[in-house]
């Protein structure tokens, strides 16, 4: 609670401690910039509801959709937006069945489906066994979405393309994670990813920070550039 508070001040007062709260502060941005009261948002990779609070906050009347697989924080989140918001236990992918996800006992924000490189020492990891669902299973085909965050450790693609149909009939804005030490534990390159978004989906990338100036949207090559020099890791894809 006293880390949620300190975190909440930083943001507020614009100090940039480290790159996650610049990340987190831009994002509040965003949502409160290019949500209308009754957008609809889906949050991949919930955690503890800190970007599902913002979409309630700036969409009140939209339908929200939020995945968390972690079982005591599936249980937190039931509790705390019951009839609020619809909340699934699943992890995320281009395919459905079960997987073993690797829960990290003491950094539960690393948790996902495939160990990855850990910025702590001795990372504590728990392998448990979910269910996995993909976007176009889950979310109905007659369901507006405008906007969609995906915070999954290295899998964002695997979600975007088990979300292929729901992407390309609504291009809703998406806020992503995609960096190394993460996603090219799932064997993804910036290249597949960019392809995918800017070609199939129909979407250009920005940095968070241009995108809030109104800058021009990323080349494959400075996509590329930022995924190798790890300068940025936070993005964000939407319509010109």
């Amino acid at each position: 609670m006293v880390k949620e508070t300190i975190r909440k001040i930083l943001i507020l007062l614009h100090l940039d401690v480290t790159k996650n709260l610049k990340y987190d502060r831009l994002t509040q941005k965003i949502l409160k910039k290019h949500l209308r009261k009754n957008s609809s948002c889906i949050d991949v990779g919930c955690h503890k509801g800190e970007i599902l609070n913002l979409m309630l906050r700036y969409a009140p009347h939209g339908q929200h959709y939020a995945f968390e697989p972690i079982p005591y924080l599936f249980e937190k989140l039931t509790h705390a937006y019951r009839n609020k918001a619809s909340i699934y236990p699943y992890a995320l992918s281009d395919k459905s069945g079960f997987t073993s996800f690797q829960f990290v006992k003491n950094a539960p924000a690393y948790s996902g489906i495939k160990q990855r490189r850990y910025d702590i020492e001795n990372p504590e990891i728990e392998e448990l066994t979910v269910d996995l669902k993909s976007l176009d299973e889950i979310i109905p085909a007659t369901q507006r979405i405008d906007l969609i965050k995906i915070d999954v450790e290295g899998g964002e693609f695997d979600v975007l393309k088990g979300g292929k149909n729901l992407l390309i009939s609504n291009k809703p804005m998406i806020l992503f994670e995609f960096g190394k030490g993460a996603s090219d534990y799932y064997g993804t390159t910036p290249s597949d990813l960019y392809d995918f978004i800017s070609q199939e989906i129909g979407l250009h990338i920005y940095t968070l920070q241009a995108f809030l100036k109104n800058k021009s949207a990323l080349n494959k090559n400075e996509f590329n550039d930022y995924f190798n020099n790890g300068k940025e890791y936070y993005f964000i894809a939407n319509r010109l």
